[in-house]
């Protein structure tokens, strides 16, 4: 999925001329912490609530606000993932996504790319996850579709976590069922550690009841 299928349309762009407090309101109204400044096609920054805040200026246009933010972006073709590490690195709760000539499309907020990054992993879906906890050299995906496959389920997704400065890893797999008694059993007979293992209704509550700096950190770690 890229940038530009995931354009949120009902989120407005300021224009310099509009004040502080109208700032805010939107900002209270969409519940984010940024909105985009454009002067027709052409973004000029990103402003945040702690900009107006700290600045005491709900008064002032916000052409006249300083900006902490390097005016951030994402052109319309950047895959999702792109997306997110920009976003949690930044701390953001839009993006301005522009065109290919810099044309301001719109922006993406923080909880569509959640919503969408959800559905991309499967979280929807009735089943279980399995952690395993390995050495990069150790990994092989085609033998651990093999040992799930071999026990009548399958992967529905699977994605690695790397730890930094380590050859450590843990590969987490969301499979399609939810008794996964005889696949743990089977990765053990193949000498793999399960780090953990959830069933549906644990992977739901864990990732709707985090906060949203933990999912993401989990996400790129």
């Amino acid at each position: 999925m890229i940038a530009v299928d995931l354009i949120v349309d009902e989120i407005p762009a300021l224009k310099t001329s509009e004040k502080g407090e109208k700032a805010l309101s939107y900002m209270d109204i969409y519940r984010v912490s940024h909105l985009p400044i454009v002067n027709n096609k052409q973004l000029l920054g990103l402003i945040s609530d702690k900009d107006i805040y700290d600045n005491e200026r709900e008064n002032h246009a916000i052409g006249n606000h300083y900006l902490s933010l390097a005016n951030p972006f994402v052109f319309d073709n950047q895959h999702i993932f792109e997306i997110i590490d920009m976003v949690a690195k930044l701390k953001l709760t839009v993006i301005p996504v522009l065109d290919k000539n810099k044309n301001y499309l719109g922006v993406i907020t923080l909880s569509k790319l959640i919503n969408e990054f959800a559905k991309m992993i499967s979280v929807d879906k009735a089943g279980s996850i399995i952690i395993l906890d390995m050495t990069i050299l150790d990994y092989s995906c085609s033998e651990i579709s093999q040992i799930v496959e071999s026990n009548n389920a399958k992967i529905l997704s699977l994605f690695i976590s790397q730890f930094e400065n380590s050859t450590q890893i843990n590969v987490t797999i969301k499979i399609d069922v939810t008794d996964i008694t005889s696949i743990i059993k089977t990765f053990e007979r193949y000498n793999y550690v399960i780090k953990a293992s959830y069933l549906y209704e644990d992977l739901i509550k864990s990732l709707y009841e985090s906060r949203y700096e933990s999912f993401i950190r989990y996400l790129n770690t």
